[in-house]
């Protein structure tokens, strides 16, 4: 593989994952020319993410991949089968539901009619799987955002594949097998060594995860919390599986998750230093092991957390350790080079938060990278993705580290861990952490008083049938007009090419603007001069200086 150093690209971004393809996706729809540089030769195979919550999901949407996402879901619940029906899940106050996800079930119709679900995914938190039939389905959070339901459970490597397809789509090259070496801020440009020869890039964007070695090159310091266990993540043959619990199991040692898949297996341990573990070799800053982990070591620690002589014939695929080391980059910029995923962020696995966190920040600098390389972005909008991002992600870190210490084994830890059961098996208890875990509540700070405003837009049907995101599939900013006489539109259209107005009957709210990435910044359920004059403001704040010129229209 060779990278042509002559090539001027406007973006390149560093790692294929879901992030690295969603932000290449991202800066294409908005005009920029990007490639993805990535230093495996083929997708990883490793067992990671179960499922994604509903931004993620919604994400999909937007881009016209929501059926692809159906589909998945559909193919792994078939795989799961009977086994996730028959699991006896040890979650507070009984009942069913799923660890593999978050979120809610009914689809909403257009008229605002609703169709009984079939699958609701509510997640866990330490470990205690949230029973879906104390959920009040019925919250206003939760009941916005039901059109992707049926997209919820999709793995990280299937995610990937999806994605993969969307990028190349688009035309964006994926340059395997390519490592970077160095890295130099020019001021006007990044020049980027790397082991297919040098690349001169307007900026970098490191995706490359918690040991980023763009983080590392550009001095951007990485401090938070050490870990504190071990865990394992793995899909095996098992010769005695019924020596094992369906559901999470604790015990002084630790805990561990057999299912909701067959031989699927979390181990997660607590005494004794992550260094002090065979193979671990954990960097002081990573997180991420750095040899392969074996069916010994897999064994090994299901004995040791289970307490039983469990034997394990096989490992299929390839098995992931993970601790809780959770940091958050000092800065999520530097000149021209920025970071987004583990890069900018790193913690356990529980609650399933960091590939959809990743997700959001690709989705965030996406558009706002792409206004910047087109050259009508606002003064100071490439700051508001570390503004924006910052507090989620600081909030994902408290949320994990609270769940270590829920679940730690010792004595204070079991008696804490039975009042947060106590705790979700009441119905608000429930709906307040399924909000959370599905991201249905997530809200940034925006200016406005509208309850929507700086929240993920909402499902919203029209007349014929359609969504308001259904017309959002190749970026920019989209428009909702119910104003009787296209009064937003008319405003609108000084900015052609970059907002796309959808007119609709009378209702409420009669308008709203979304920005690419999905959160609403600005709604109004009146029609006069305030809130022409509110769509003005706030088009200009986040769209620019007005331009009809088809130059800016998205591509894709």
């Amino acid at each position: 593989m060779t990278v042509n150093a002559k090539q001027d690209v406007d973006v390149t971004v560093v790692g294929a994952g879901p992030v690295g393809l969603v932000l290449a996706a991202e800066l294409a729809l908005s005009g920029a020319s990007v490639q993805v540089i990535e230093r495996l030769t083929e997708p990883a195979e490793a067992m990671k993410a179960g499922s994604i919550n509903v931004p993620t999901a919604e994400a999909l949407d937007r881009r016209g991949l929501l059926a692809a996402a159906e589909q998945v879901q559909r193919e792994v619940l078939e795989r799961v089968g009977s086994f996730a029906r028959e699991a006896d899940d040890q979650r507070p106050g009984g009942g069913r539901g799923s660890d593999d996800g978050g979120g809610s079930g009914a689809d909403q119709q257009p008229g605002g009619s609703r169709r009984a679900p079939e699958t609701r995914f509510t997640g866990h938190f330490a470990g205690m799987v949230l029973d879906a039939d104390l959920v009040d389905w019925s919250d206003a959070d939760l009941a916005a955002h039901t059109a992707v339901a049926g997209a919820r459970m999709v793995p990280q490597r299937e995610l990937e594949g999806l994605l993969a397809g969307h990028v190349a789509r688009l035309g964006i090259p994926v340059r395997r097998g390519v490592e970077v070496t160095a890295l130099e801020d020019t001021d006007d440009g990044v020049l980027v060594g790397t082991t297919a020869g040098p690349v001169r890039t307007g900026w970098l964007v490191g995706c490359d995860g918690g040991r980023s070695t763009v983080r590392r090159l550009a001095g951007i310091e990485f401090p938070g919390t050490d870990p504190e266990l071990v865990g394992h993540l793995a899909l095996v043959d098992i010769a005695d599986p019924e020596k094992l619990a369906n559901g999470w199991a604790w015990s002084t040692r630790g805990a561990y998750r057999y299912g909701p898949q067959p031989g699927r297996v979390v181990t997660v341990e607590f005494d004794g230093a992550p260094n002090d573990l065979p193979h671990a070799r954990l960097r002081s800053r990573g997180g991420t092991p750095m040899t392969p982990v074996t069916l010994e070591e897999v064994q090994n620690s299901l004995r040791r957390v289970s307490g039983t002589d469990v034997t394990l014939t096989a490992l299929r695929g390839t098995a992931t350790r993970w601790t809780d080391n959770a940091r958050q980059a000092a800065a999520y910029r530097s000149g021209r080079v920025l970071l987004a995923g583990d890069a900018a962020h790193v913690h356990s696995p529980f609650g399933g938060q960091g590939l959809n966190l990743g997700v959001g920040d690709a989705m965030n600098l996406g558009w706002k990278l792409g206004a910047v390389v087109a050259g009508w972005a606002p003064d100071g909008l490439l700051d508001t993705y570390d503004s924006e991002r910052r507090p989620l992600g600081a909030w994902v870190l408290d949320w994990t580290r609270a769940q270590i210490g829920v679940m730690r084994g010792d004595a204070k830890s079991a008696a804490l861990r039975e009042v947060v059961a106590d705790l979700l098996s009441t119905q608000d208890g429930t709906t307040y952490a399924v909000k959370k875990i599905s991201g249905a509540d997530q809200r940034i700070d925006l200016p406005g008083d509208h309850p929507l405003i700086g929240r993920y837009v909402p499902d919203v049907w029209l007349k014929d049938g359609s969504r308001l995101v259904d017309h959002g599939h190749r970026g920019g900013f989209l428009l909702l007009d119910r104003t009787p006489d296209g009064a937003f539109a008319r405003l609108a259209a000084d900015w052609a090419g970059r907002v796309t107005s959808v007119t609709d009957d009378d209702a409420t709210p009669t308008g709203v603007l979304v920005r690419p990435d999905g959160v609403v910044a600005w709604a109004s359920d009146a029609t006069d001069i305030a809130a022409v004059t509110g769509l003005e403001s706030a088009l200009h704040r986040w769209s620019g200086t007005p331009s009809s010129s088809p130059d800016h229209r998205p591509v894709g």
